[in-house]
């Protein structure tokens, strides 16, 4: 049964028969036999064809969620027997906020893999509340993130605490001239770049905003860290920025960070 879970969330997520094949290693009409089985099995037709694409029904896509929740406690079984007998190895999906996940993630992954070279971690990156929805559906392992943390079926633990500083480009009034900004208060008709709602620095921002009281009436929103760092520098806006991308980024990062209203984050590992 699980090797026709495998065959059907490939095609789902392929849409198209050939190229789940090509990827799982099969030929066409093996693909199709294997799908039509599982549908004669479940007793309901699970996929709809069109001229070129595959796609699901409500029952597909009912289908679908489990089967990738079904794969993923596999995954976690021969994760804990491995651990049992010493002998750790096999994948292990790991799901992460892109600040984590592009900065940090990286060099733990490569210690990962000093000490246990037959463990083979995937990495998917998202927000922080994309990262708690993949990990409560059993779609990863692990989950990192960052702020605040809150579910009943989920434990967590916090593994690291950063600072976040507002920052703005290096032509910035307040850069040159730091008086001229005596509160945070001074900012509030400034335009404001910031994560989309979900993301863990984005509601470390909307904490500030909040501690000091302030509504600001302009904000951009980016989906991307990256994206942000480079039009802040360009002059395009202000920015509530973690310290680690500032310090992996020593040298190009926006100048004018105030440790005066600095705000914190905290890193959470929810399992």
């Amino acid at each position: 049964m699980d090797r026709h879970l495998e065959v059907f969330i490939k095609v789902v997520e392929k849409e198209n028969f050939p190229k789940a094949g090509e990827e799982l290693h099969m030929s066409q009409p093996a693909v199709s036999q294997y799908i039509k089985d599982f549908e004669e099995t479940l007793g309901t037709r699970l996929l709809e064809r069109s001229n070129r694409y595959v796609y699901m029904n409500k029952a597909g896509e009912i289908v679908y969620r489990y089967a990738k929740e079904i794969l993923a406690l596999y995954g976690k079984m021969q994760l804990s027997l491995d651990e049992l007998t010493n002998h750790a190895g096999g994948p292990l999906s790991i799901g992460a906020s892109y600040t984590f996940g592009e900065y940090i993630l990286p060099r733990v992954i490569a210690k990962l893999r000093e000490k246990y070279p037959l463990v083979l971690p995937g990495v998917k990156i998202g927000n922080t509340q994309q990262i708690i929805e993949l990990v409560d559906t059993h779609q990863i392992d692990i989950g990192i993130i960052e702020g605040s943390f809150h579910h009943d079926k989920l434990y967590s633990k916090v593994i690291a605490f950063d600072e976040m500083y507002i920052v703005a480009s290096p032509g910035h009034p307040s850069v040159n001239d730091p008086e001229s900004v005596r509160s945070i208060s001074d900012l509030k008709d400034e335009m404001w770049i910031l994560r989309e709602k979900g993301s863990g620095t984005r509601e470390a921002a909307e904490k500030l905003f909040e501690l000091y009281n302030i509504n600001p009436g302009n904000i951009m929103e980016f989906g991307s860290t990256q994206l942000i760092k480079e039009s802040v520098k360009k002059g395009w806006g202000s920015h509530c920025y973690q310290n680690g991308p500032l310090k992996m980024n020593k040298g190009t990062a926006p100048s004018g960070k105030s440790p005066s209203w600095s705000c914190h984050s905290n890193g959470h590992f929810p399992l």
